[in-house]
């Protein structure tokens, strides 16, 4: 498997969430996703980068094109050195929410990406890998 055109996206407000999920949406088109898999990547993508900034303090996102064979995908890292998160299972729980956006949390993301792993230590912070193939 090979990526190309590794993108870090620096997230420290809204405005760099919106960016996100910008560059989402071209990465995803340009991989070749249909349209309900763009539509998937780009709110799950859109969730995470949500979470880094309420909840991780801000981070970045890194953004890769993928190629394995004749597949193409997107794959978004989302990294913080925030709180962590003291309870995974729960947090990816279907319903879990601490009331602020979307309402999909991290088991919404989960669902919505073909490929979730998700890292987090207490006080050292957050790394959640998501992707969607073609």
């Amino acid at each position: 498997m090979s990526s190309t055109n590794v993108e870090r996206h620096v997230i420290q407000n809204s405005d760099d969430v919106v960016r996100v999920r910008q560059a989402v949406r071209r990465a995803a088109l340009d991989a070749g996703l249909s349209l309900v898999d763009q539509t998937k990547i780009i709110t799950a993508a859109s969730e995470l980068a949500r979470n880094t900034l309420d909840h991780g303090g801000g981070g970045e996102a890194l953004l890769e094109r993928l190629a394995d064979g004749g597949r193409s995908g997107v794959r978004i890292r989302f990294e913080d050195t925030g709180p962590g998160i003291a309870d995974i299972d729960a947090a990816l729980r279907p319903g879990f929410t601490t009331g602020r956006g979307m309402g999909l949390g991290l088991g919404g993301a989960r669902q919505l990406s073909n490929e979730f792993s998700i890292v987090s230590e207490l006080g050292q912070g957050t790394r959640v890998t998501i992707a969607r193939w073609k």
